[in-house]
C-alpha cells in the first residue's frame, strides 16, 4: 500500500483545498462538463503532483471532483482489481386483501 504524501497534511494544502472547493461551489468539474450536477469533496491535481511538484498549489492545476470521477482518474488507487460481487437486493412483497365480511 502506498503511503499518503505528507504534502496533503500541510497547512498550505488544507487552505488551498478549501479555496478550490469554494471557487468551484463544491461541484464536481468533470461532471459539470458533462451537464451533470454532483457535489465534490476532493480537490484533484490535473497534472499529477508526483510529476509536477511545482504546480502543487497552482489553482489552474486544481479542480473540485467527486469520488466517482476521482476513482476514474486514479484507478490504481482503487480496489486493486478486486471485484466485489453483490447479491441482487430482494424486496419482500406483502399481499393484502380486504376483509370480505366488512363489505
Amino acid at each position: 500500500m502506498k503511503k499518503v504524501n505528507p504534502f496533503y497534511k500541510s497547512t498550505a494544502w488544507r487552505k488551498c483545498r478549501v479555496v478550490i472547493l469554494k471557487r468551484d461551489n463544491y461541484l464536481c468539474q468533470p461532471c459539470l462538463k458533462r451537464g451533470v450536477i454532483t457535489t465534490a469533496n476532493t480537490v484533484h491535481h490535473i497534472k499529477p503532483l508526483e510529476d509536477y511538484p511545482e504546480l502543487a498549489l497552482d489553482e489552474d492545476n486544481l479542480e473540485s471532483i467527486c469520488p466517482t470521477c476521482h476513482n476514474k482518474e486514479h484507478p490504481e488507487k482503487g480496489r486493486r482489481g478486486k471485484k466485489v460481487e453483490r447479491k441482487p437486493s430482494r424486496v419482500k412483497v406483502i399481499v393484502s386483501k380486504a376483509n370480505e365480511e366488512v363489505f
